[in-house]
């Protein structure tokens, strides 16, 4: 078999299995970092390793929150058995289960998020004042399972899903907590915990503050290289809320189309600009604001 052919082969097993073979790394790196969990829960007895194995951790599985949220609103893999499998290990790393932010995210605050009496991700207050960034982060995380729950009530079948899925990824938890108890919060329910925080935390920046009936005026975009290479082009926010379904590989196409119609202070930097000044990294990325 020449190299050609073999490439051929795994090309058509790509294409069989991944809708966008863009997956591809990102889904690689995920599961693997999934199994590495596993394999120190039974081989690591050390608290000490633990910690500093979550300490290390925490920004990479921070940037999972992204590709979570980019699996639920355009599936990774045509086989539904695969897609249960990658949203498990989604859980386990961002305490966001199988439907949960489909029915949070995409079928609720999609569809109401230039309406802040009922956006599920709500960044104003109750009296119309805007929620400061940790009163945001604990209350849109703490209302997460809730709220996916009363959207859920509109989309039976997904909200069936989300419970069955849900409750057994609680018992699997569970009994890895049982059997291990310290590997068990230190590998799985502590990282849960925070990568939910996580995911709220993000989202913050992409909307707070912004008061518009117009989607070209309602979303803030990072685009630092960086950012978007680690988030799969989350930066291109508007582009994501103006087309939602699109795959996440393709936003930046779509932004270069839109981009005359989004206001130039709608272009926000981040602590990830700060790496332009590493002398490694400066010369592969780009901070535009334009």
């Amino acid at each position: 078999m020449t190299c050609y052919n073999f490439a051929q082969i795994l090309t058509g097993i790509v294409i069989t299995v991944f809708r966008y073979s863009a997956d591809r790394w990102p889904v690689f790196l995920i599961l693997s970092l999934t199994l590495f969990d596993f394999f120190l829960y039974f081989v690591v007895d050390s608290f000490w390793v633990l910690v500093g194995y979550f300490l290390l951790t925490i920004i990479p599985k921070g940037c999972i929150c992204a590709w979570n949220h980019h699996h639920q609103h355009t599936k990774t893999f045509h086989n539904t058995a695969l897609n249960r499998i990658l949203e498990f290990s989604y859980g386990l790393h961002t305490g966001t289960t199988t439907n949960l932010w489909l029915l949070h995210h995409v079928l609720g605050h999609h569809h109401h998020y230039l309406d802040q009496t009922i956006d599920e991700s709500r960044w104003k207050r109750k009296d119309g004042t805007k929620m400061g960034e940790i009163e945001y982060t604990l209350n849109v995380a703490g209302t997460s399972y809730y709220r996916g729950y009363l959207v859920g009530k509109r989309y039976p079948k997904h909200l069936r899903t989300f419970l069955i899925y849900t409750l057994l990824t609680l018992a699997i938890v569970t009994s890895l907590v049982f059997f291990k108890p310290m590997q068990g919060m230190m590998l799985f329910v502590i990282p849960m915990i925070t990568g939910m925080l996580i995911t709220a935390w993000a989202t913050y920046d992409h909307h707070a503050g912004l008061e518009s009936d117009n989607d070209f005026h309602a979303s803030y975009n990072n685009m630092n290289e960086l950012f978007n290479l680690f988030t799969g082009n989350l930066g291109y926010h508007t582009a994501h809320h103006h087309k939602q379904g699109l795959h996440w590989s393709e936003l930046p196409a779509l932004h270069e189309k839109i981009k005359h119609k989004i206001p130039r202070e709608l272009y926000r930097g981040s602590s990830w600009d700060l790496l332009i000044h590493v002398p490694v990294l400066k010369n592969f990325l780009r901070v535009d604001t334009a």
